[in-house]
């Protein structure tokens, strides 16, 4: 069935709408940083705890139970989970930011704990950890869905198209959010509660989106065995075991990969929750319009993923490609904490991110596609959980570093340099990455496609 390109296309597009969806609600918030503090009493501290939470069960064990029911139940049903998931948690934080919610007696009983954090902060957070885990799931699941129907062929095309896609999420949220909020309006306040519902029903839908897929890619398993491909039933040496969990954690390139991947994304996702604000302090301009400025940062990188895909499928140079979108990651950090502020133009801060979106193209476009190349295919889904458990660590806590010193600092220079030096880190890395590849050659500089 994946010999059809209508097929396997329509298959990537399915999940890849899942995925946008999801990327929209991530930062639903972040455009309304502003706003809710106002509405509902939090701090850039609070905030930055709820920024947080989206990772704090993946981080406390999930992600890895996520990839042993990976491999160990399909990628059918631990997708429909992971939608199922987002939906639930989707659901939880509406109605912990709802109007209603906030003079119940149960958002009382909330209040009178941890008195630091809002009755609606705990709730929203409750429910963004538990969408977390959907969407972290969720991303394995696709990952391996894409090595699956894709091998051989248009890997990291494919791969780089649903990146793509999912990051139009971020470009379309940063301006329907404001734009929701302010149609919303009601006794001359903003709506942050149409925006998260908006975005809800939106999971809603890519759960159908999902299911479609599940039937398609069941027919795909019967094919493969009548052709002989597969079989029914896995074979002793190619069932998963817990086990095999070690051979993933004693490889070199695991650790160094997964490493990269924590340094560069930590730069990056925590860096989206807190930039329109950002924008809007340091240009001095409205929240809607910082939110807007910032939309352009996903726009360059889904126009080059793909293009970089077809790079790495016919050409290569995967592990040079890491390299290079470290370096403009530090460029670009550095250029906010220190050159925006001296100079607070609107189009030297578009020019910054738009080139921040091309290390935002290089690094995940490189990155992802390399990993079947150095972990077994029965344990794939373990090592892209375990890799997404490793980066979850540092998107869990690096809000909450950002947040304390945005507090005690006042300004985004010292986040900014924070930000930077993830990146020199990420640098290093990927300098390791390319040796160990140079010495075992796993191929990380060969082409995808196979001749």
């Amino acid at each position: 069935m994946n010999d059809s390109a209508v097929a396997r296309w329509s298959a990537l597009i399915l999940i890849a709408l899942m995925m946008f969806f999801a990327y929209m609600f991530v930062d639903v918030m972040s455009p309304l940083k502003t706003l809710v503090e106002g509405a509902r009493g939090w701090d850039s501290g609070v905030f930055g705890t709820y920024a947080a939470s989206e990772y704090i069960l993946n981080v406390c064990g999930f992600l890895i139970i996520a990839g042993i029911i990976l491999d160990k139940m399909g990628i059918r049903f631990t997708g429909t989970l992971s939608a199922s998931l987002m939906v639930i948690g989707a659901a939880l934080k509406y109605i912990g930011i709802s109007d209603w919610f906030q003079g119940t007696s149960f958002a009382e009983w909330l209040n009178s704990w941890w008195v630091a954090m809002p009755a609606s902060a705990k709730m929203a957070s409750l429910g963004f950890m538990i969408f977390g885990c959907g969407c972290e799931m969720a991303g394995t699941t696709v990952s391996k869905s894409i090595a699956k129907w894709f091998k051989g062929k248009e890997m990291a095309l494919a791969m780089g198209l649903e990146m793509a896609i999912a990051r139009l999420g971020v470009f379309a949220v940063m301006w329907i959010a404001p734009i929701i909020a302010a149609k919303f309006a009601a006794n001359g306040m903003q709506s942050i509660v149409a925006p998260v519902a908006f975005c809800g029903g939106l999971l809603c839908i890519g759960l159908i989106f999902f299911l479609v897929f599940c039937g398609m890619d069941k027919k795909f398993d019967k094919q493969l065995v009548a052709a002989g491909m597969a079989t029914e039933e896995k074979s002793p040496e190619d069932e998963f075991h817990l086990r095999d969990l070690g051979k993933i954690f004693s490889s070199k390139m695991f650790w160094i990969v997964a490493m990269l991947c924590v340094l560069y994304y930590s730069a990056i996702f925590p860096f989206q929750r807190y930039a329109p604000n950002f924008l809007e302090v340091t240009l001095g301009v409205d929240a809607a319009t910082g939110a807007k400025l910032f939309s352009v940062f996903p726009i360059l990188a889904m126009c080059l993923t793909p293009v970089l895909g077809i790079f790495l499928d016919r050409v290569g140079k995967g592990a040079s490609m890491l390299m290079v979108g470290a370096v403009i990651m530090i460029v670009c950090h550095l250029s906010f904490a220190f050159l925006l502020p001296l100079f607070p133009y609107k189009w030297l801060a578009v020019l910054l991110i738009v080139t921040l979106g091309v290390s935002f193209s290089l690094v995940p476009a490189a990155l992802w596609p390399s990993v079947p190349k150095i972990i077994d295919e029965k344990v794939l889904g373990s090592a892209y959980c375990l890799i997404f458990w490793v980066q979850n660590l540092g998107l869990c806590f690096v809000p909450l570093l950002i947040g304390k010193v945005l507090a005690s600092t006042g300004g985004y220079v010292v986040p900014m340099i924070i930000f930077s030096s993830f990146g020199v880190l990420a640098f290093i890395f990927s300098l390791l990455l390319k040796a160990e590849d140079h010495k075992k050659g796993f191929g990380l500089e060969l082409p995808n496609i196979k001749k």
